[in-house]
């Protein structure tokens, strides 16, 4: 409560100074290149977001702000670190950036394939098929080290970790309304897309079998109507866990850093969006 008053009491000193006089807006790259800041771990925060002292803030790169919004805002920042340590906290190295793209990616693919083995541990139910949406997936992981930080941004919503039984003809359909709209976050099926028509599907190398029962893992939010999709119409069988989906990634990417190994992963031609202006 106390930073967000400090911020609008900021806001409008800032606005009352302004008076009549013409403002200019420009972009400016988040890349340290103005103070040196940079993400903060557990144990760096001086060296990564600087210091304050008597009120005068000093950035990394030495730069001093004695006076002005930046002093009052630093301060701000910095006081909170204490409560955000277990944050900080050292999880893994990527060995680059891990981006989120449509219409699939090394990071939304890690993330569905984590969920199904998820799904399928939790419940004893063998998964065929993972779906999540991409608006579930809210920032990438820089490339470097990753802190508990980076993976909760990443993950904020609490979406809980759930399992469907749908019969082969109600995958399909599911498909077929995910293909009019936009694909989402798939795994363990292959799909060609033509604009908004399901040209193939694809289920563990094989078409998808109308009289067959497929195990799909997903999170809650998609059960019935989140970003349109709804994964659990007429669903056999229906198990919500209580997982997160961010548990669904944290153990595993916590053992990578344990064993001083690096989280990469890959994409394989899960889904082709064929004339879809969502595709760069």
């Amino acid at each position: 409560m106390a930073q967000a008053k400090l911020a609008a009491l900021l806001l409008c000193a800032a606005l009352t100074l302004g008076g009549c006089h013409s403002m200019s807006w420009r972009s400016v790259p988040i890349d340290a290149s103005r103070t040196g800041v940079v993400p903060a771990t557990a144990s760096n925060v001086d060296e990564a977001m600087g210091t304050m002292q008597d009120g005068i803030y000093t950035a990394p790169n030495g730069r001093v702000f004695d006076c002005g919004s930046v002093p009052a805002m630093a301060g701000a920042i910095l006081k909170v670190q204490l409560q955000m340590a277990d944050l900080k906290q050292f999880v893994c190295r990527t060995s680059r950036a891990m981006n989120k793209n449509y219409p699939e990616s090394e990071l939304s693919n890690f993330i569905v394939d984590r969920l199904m083995a998820t799904a399928e541990e939790a419940t004893g139910r063998k998964v065929d098929i993972g779906i999540t949406n991409f608006g579930g997936i809210r920032v990438d992981l820089p490339e470097g080290d990753i802190v508990m930080d980076d993976i909760v941004s990443m993950l904020p919503f609490k979406n809980y970790v759930s399992f469907v039984a749908l019969s082969g003809e109600d995958v399909r359909i599911l498909f077929e309304a995910m293909a009019r709209k936009r694909m989402q976050v798939i795994g363990g099926a292959r799909v060609v897309v033509n604009g908004k028509e399901l040209k193939s599907l694809e289920v563990g190398g094989e078409p998808v079998d109308p009289a067959r029962t497929y195990g799909v893992a997903t999170v809650d939010f998609l059960l019935d109507g989140g970003d349109s999709v709804y994964v659990a119409r007429n669903a056999k069988e229906l198990i919500i866990t209580d997982i997160l989906m961010r548990d669904a990634v944290l153990p595993y990417a916590i053992e990578l850093g344990r064993k001083g190994e690096t989280l990469e992963y890959h994409t394989d031609g899960r889904v082709v969006v064929e004339g879809d202006p969502f595709v760069k």
